[in-house]
């Protein structure tokens, strides 16, 4: 047997010593503790010069500071009670299989809670439920719109249409006892007058009313007379120099009324297919929309005049101007309705009249 065996076996036999003295001696009145034996001194063993085998895997150990140990059976158990002298323990050596098993007892969870007659559970209806969360009808409707355009925005920033006065006249003859001033078209017919006696006013305004109080058709030439007589019977003429009249508004008791040429609108040739930017909407059309969308009337019947120098002419232009006057016109687009004018006199490109109707 070699030193270092010997050395094991010495081991082994103090273990097993303070073992058998650890279990403390209990008595009816309290707990008695058995006096430390004494620690057996051992030599310290000479380097070994084989190699070392290992002690048994099946032996565990666990003992209070300074008590002897005795060797535990194979199947041996020890328990260590909450509350009890000798649990507290300085070191604990655990030799062999690496598991250490605990156990706590735990009470039973019980629950004794009625949902009927519970504080703050309050069942209700349903109805009360849906009253305590009020739907918002108006949110999801808000929140749609805001991604679609709107053909009923108002476009203030658009000024094709003039309105108010369409010409102005401005007369500086002195001794006059009485004069008028008439307006003529491009054949010389009388579309308007004005008369007055004595000294005649700086300024004179015409509204592009004819004198029957319809409007007049722009892109048309006119030109105007003025004729002054004296005291003693003298009679003296102006002609002025030609002018045209550009697209204007008037406000009716029905609603406004907008005039322009047909030159204001791109029209396409019939012979070849519509591009995709040909039917975009002409900045003066959804000017008349913006109007019309703002009228008191804005749900009533509305009605295109188109006038031409043949049907197919004043056609294709009544065409034009309420496939673009309907998307962005609110209410029924139905309630545009297309008129055809065949007009010899009409001038080149059309004219077109827009007005609300009863």
């Amino acid at each position: 047997m070699t030193m270092a065996r010997i050395a094991i076996l010495i081991s082994c036999v103090m273990l097993a010593a303070g073992a058998a003295t650890a279990a403390p001696a209990r008595s009816k009145g309290g707990t008695a503790k058995a006096p430390p034996a004494p620690r057996a001194a051992v030599a310290p063993a000479p380097a070994p010069t084989a190699t070392t085998p290992t002690a048994s895997p099946s032996t565990t150990t666990a003992a209070p500071a300074g008590s002897p140990s005795r060797p535990a059976a194979e199947d041996s158990a020890l328990t260590l009670r909450a509350g009890q002298e000798g649990t507290v323990f300085r070191s604990l050596t655990v030799e062999g299989e690496d598991r250490i098993h605990f156990e706590f007892e735990r009470p039973e969870l019980k629950l004794d809670l009625d949902p009927a007659s519970a504080p703050g559970l309050d069942w209700g209806s349903a109805r009360d439920v849906l009253d305590r969360t009020v739907p918002d009808l108006a949110a999801p409707l808000v929140a749609r719109s805001a991604l679609q355009a709107s053909p009923g925005v108002a476009h203030p920033w658009l000024g094709h249409f003039a309105s108010g006065d369409v010409a102005r006249f401005r007369p500086d003859v002195k001794g006059v006892e009485r004069w008028t001033l008439t307006i003529v078209d491009a054949r010389g017919e009388a579309v308007a007058s004005y008369a007055g006696r004595g000294t005649p006013p700086r300024e004179i305004v015409w509204d592009g009313r004819s004198k029957s109080g319809a409007p007049i058709v722009p892109g048309l030439t006119y030109s105007y007379v003025f004729e002054a007589h004296d005291r003693a019977g003298n009679k003296r003429n102006f002609v002025g120099q030609g002018f045209r009249v550009a697209a204007y508004r008037l406000d009716t008791v029905d609603g406004p009324v907008m005039v322009f040429s047909g030159r204001e609108l791109p029209m396409p040739d019939p012979t070849r297919p519509v591009s995709p930017s040909a039917r975009e909407v002409v900045p003066i059309v959804i000017e008349a929309a913006t109007w019309l969308n703002q009228s008191a009337k804005g749900t009533g019947p509305v009605r295109v005049t188109a006038s031409g120098r043949t049907f197919e002419e004043a056609q294709a232009l009544a065409s034009s101007v309420v496939r673009q006057l309907a998307p962005n016109l609110l209410g029924d687009p139905t309630r545009l309705q297309a008129v055809t004018e065949v007009r010899p006199d009409a001038p080149e490109g059309g004219a077109v009249r827009i007005a609300a109707t009863r």
